[in-house]
C-alpha cells in the first residue's frame, strides 16, 4: 500500500530572509523555527544543522513542480 503525504510546507510559506516560498523549515533546538528559499536554506543549513536544528527540506518540489508544467 502506497501513502501519499502532503508536503509541510505550502504555497502561503514564505522565506524569513527575501519573502519567496519557502521550500526549507528549520526546527531550532529551543523550539522556534525558520523557513527560507531553496537558495537561503542552502545557504544557512549547514549552520542550522551544526547547531543542532533538525532542517526539512523540500527544495526536491522546485524539479517535481517544472516537470509538471
Amino acid at each position: 500500500m502506497t501513502t501519499l503525504t502532503a508536503p509541510a510546507l505550502n504555497a502561503a510559506d514564505r522565506c524569513d530572509r527575501c519573502g519567496a516560498q519557502a521550500y526549507v523549515k528549520a526546527v531550532l533546538p529551543g523550539g522556534g523555527e525558520l523557513l527560507f528559499c531553496g537558495h537561503h536554506g542552502r545557504q544557512f543549513s549547514p549552520t542550522l544543522e551544526a547547531q543542532g536544528a533538525d532542517v526539512l527540506d523540500e527544495t526536491v518540489r522546485l524539479t517535481e513542480d517544472a516537470a509538471t508544467s
